[in-house]
């Protein structure tokens, strides 16, 4: 499996923002726990068996933040959870933005065909620091100093620029 290291940065983002973040878990009794190096500590899990992240107790968090019309994912498998999550939210007519380089396949083929086909069908695909800069905006937000700090070093290679001109 690819790693996502950046997954950790967007997470540290969110919190330093105050975006709120649902964490989902495929079956951990099978598949282990969500691994510390995520940083996704203090956020609770809910744990799932089906491939989209829309389970009935995601639906009620979604709900108690106001239903949002945009969404940023980011994770694990991008051809299994992160599609069929990305279609339930563009069937609900939700704009869809996939964090690339926080996002992995076991393959890096599935990676990439999963992205292709994910931007086919609408969705948004951009990157870390992309995303981080978006959400500040202006080097005058008051956040802009932390969130600059997430972004000090190069992102490592996500092996997605061989790929590009597929996508």
């Amino acid at each position: 499996m690819t790693e996502t290291p950046l997954v950790g940065a967007y997470l540290e983002a969110c919190r330093i923002l105050s975006i709120p973040q649902i964490l989902t878990e495929q079956y951990p009794k099978g598949l282990g726990p969500t691994v510390p190096e995520l940083g996704a500590e203090g956020l609770k899990p809910h744990t799932k068996t089906s491939f989209s992240m829309l389970t009935e107790s995601v639906e009620s968090s979604l709900k108690s933040l106001g239903d949002p019309q945009q969404v940023i994912l980011c994770g694990i498998e991008a051809q299994a959870s992160i599609a069929c999550t990305t279609y339930d939210l563009l069937e609900r007519g939700m704009e869809v933005h996939i964090v690339a380089d926080a996002v992995s396949s076991r393959s890096q083929t599935d990676r990439l065909f999963a992205l292709s086909r994910l931007k086919q069908s609408g969705v948004f695909l951009t990157t870390t620091e992309v995303v981080l800069l978006q959400l500040v905006q202006d080097a005058k937000h008051p956040n802009f100093k932390e969130i600059q700090k997430l972004l000090a070093h190069p992102s490592p290679d996500t092996g997605l620029l061989a790929f590009y001109s597929s996508l």
